[in-house]
């Protein structure tokens, strides 16, 4: 259960013809992908959320405070992902460090966050793109929409068909699917700099006024529904003030969530030892200064208590009379969530190849296409199977379970940063994590206490999921382990 793969037996698992990934990624291409998965919804829905709520005018300086834990996390990434380029990301990692079962259970992690995250966002997409219909006198027809909320009949069919097209697109090659991102990324970007500039001749400095609003106790949670934090230590979190701030935090950090998806390309990059970490924290550093960029404008735009929760930023410019920036923002958001929902699900599909690859799923499931180089077998099957999840549910009840399985990838990766240092001192590390082993230990700290800050009812479901992983493992994996072949 806790055999290791060495680094260089995985190395060695890239070079088997049938089973190996075409190389075609540079480290702008990396950054690209970093940007396009991390900049979606958040920046358009939370800002306005947690400042109204939870922050005020410092909701910038929760941003910065949710920035530097995944920055924690993201230098171990970038550790592992230059020492061991190999698809898989996380997986991957903690096979080389923690053992069989460890992986298995990261793995099968890793499959559920990024196959309810494609669908989640994908559900939202939709969303985004019935509004701009309606903007212009489309409708769609009643029961192609999605499910009903009443009777809970109906289906997604933009949400599908989204999802199928993505498929598409990430079997004919990682080149494709690049340059895709590419074009939409910079649109994305386009419209997240007219918000800022736009909205700087609209701040009135009054509006910061006060820039820490006085602290108030948050509404307390019942059974399942309030944080684990609350049930065991009998904490409770407060809105505005100080603790605000960091209580906003553990919200905003769902606006960063894929900057790790990146690692799961380390195959396919041309020179991985030195364009992963240059991927990795590029991405997050542009995506930190753009979010903390955006809450400072919105705030200054309108006051905080003013602040629309669904949509603050279009609201803002309509509430100082320039709708038309609204309709930017809302294109930009439809857009924007194309390059979210692409890049989880090339996350997904890599993490299943390197699974199957090592035998602990199907290795019918581990052949690239022999021209486009890509895994198709498992691309086509899960492509397939989330499209019709995002067709038939909503499943916004699910989605914190993306955050709770982002932040245990983060806590292996950085205990496996720890250990691989002390079981392989002899490994090259063209980047290395500084300050080990302690900033991996306050990397796992930091994503303990925002795991804590989320409902029991998530670590409930969370915990059912790995029970199944856990039963799976045991019955098939443990027995067809490639490792388990050649002891």
């Amino acid at each position: 259960m806790f055999r290791t793969k060495t680094v260089e037996q995985s190395i060695r698992d890239t070079e088997e013809p049938e089973h190996s990934l075409k190389k075609s990624l540079s480290a702008l291409d990396l950054t690209v992908f970093g940007v396009g998965v991390i900049i979606g919804t958040g920046i358009f829905v939370l800002t306005g959320k947690v400042a109204k709520e939870t922050a005020g005018p410092a909701t910038a300086l929760a941003f910065v405070a949710a920035g530097i834990v995944c920055a924690l996390a993201a230098l171990c990434y970038a550790e592992f992902a230059s020492t061991v380029p190999v698809a898989g990301s996380a997986y991957t990692f903690s096979y080389a460090s923690l053992g069989e079962l460890v992986a298995w259970i990261i793995g099968w992690d890793l499959v559920l966050e990024f196959a309810l995250g494609t669908a989640v966002v994908a559900v939202g997409w939709s969303g985004y793109v019935r509004s701009l219909m309606d903007n212009v006198g489309w409708t769609m027809p009643e029961g192609l929409s999605g499910p009903d909320v009443a009777s809970g009949f109906g289906f997604d069919i933009l949400a599908f068909a989204l999802v199928l097209i993505l498929t598409v697109i990430l079997v004919l090659g990682m080149k494709l699917s690049a340059r895709v991102t590419t074009v939409v990324v910079a649109i994305k970007l386009a419209v997240v700099g007219v918000v800022i500039i736009a909205g700087l001749f609209f701040i009135k400095a009054s509006n910061y006024s006060p820039f820490i609003p006085e602290a108030e106790p948050q509404p307390s949670g019942s059974g399942l529904d309030a944080p684990l934090v609350q049930l065991i230590f009998g904490y409770e979190p407060t809105n505005f003030g100080i603790m605000g701030i960091f209580t906003a935090a553990s919200v905003v950090f769902f606006a960063f969530i894929g900057f790790d998806v990146v690692a799961t390309a380390a195959e396919e990059t041309k020179f991985p030892q030195r364009d992963m970490p240059r991927g990795i924290l590029a991405s997050l550093l542009i995506c930190t200064l753009l979010y903390v960029a955006v809450s400072i404008v919105v705030t200054g735009m309108q006051h905080y208590s003013e602040l629309s929760v669904s949509a603050p930023l279009a609201d803002a410019f309509k509430a100082v009379g320039h709708p038309f920036y609204a309709g930017v923002i809302s294109f930009g958001a439809a857009v924007g969530l194309t390059t979210v929902c692409m890049i989880l699900l090339l996350g997904q599909t890599r993490v299943f190849f390197a699974m199957s690859r090592d035998g602990l799923l199907p290795r019918f499931f581990s052949v690239t296409h022999p021209r486009f180089g890509t895994p198709y077998r498992p691309t086509i099957l899960l492509g397939v199977i989330i499209a019709i999840v995002a067709g038939f549910t909503s499943i916004n009840e699910l989605a914190t379970l993306v955050n709770i399985g982002t932040l245990f990838a983060f806590v292996v990766v950085a205990l496996g940063v720890i250990v691989l240092r002390r079981t392989r001192p002899d490994l090259h590390r063209a980047f290395r994590t500084p300050w080990v082993p302690l900033l991996p230990i306050v990397s796992v700290a930091a994503s303990v206490w925002l795991m804590l800050n989320l409902p029991a009812e998530t670590w409930l479901r969370f915990g059912i999921w790995m029970a199944l992983g856990v039963i799976i493992y045991f019955v098939y994996g443990r027995r067809n382990s490639r490792m388990a072949k050649e002891v």
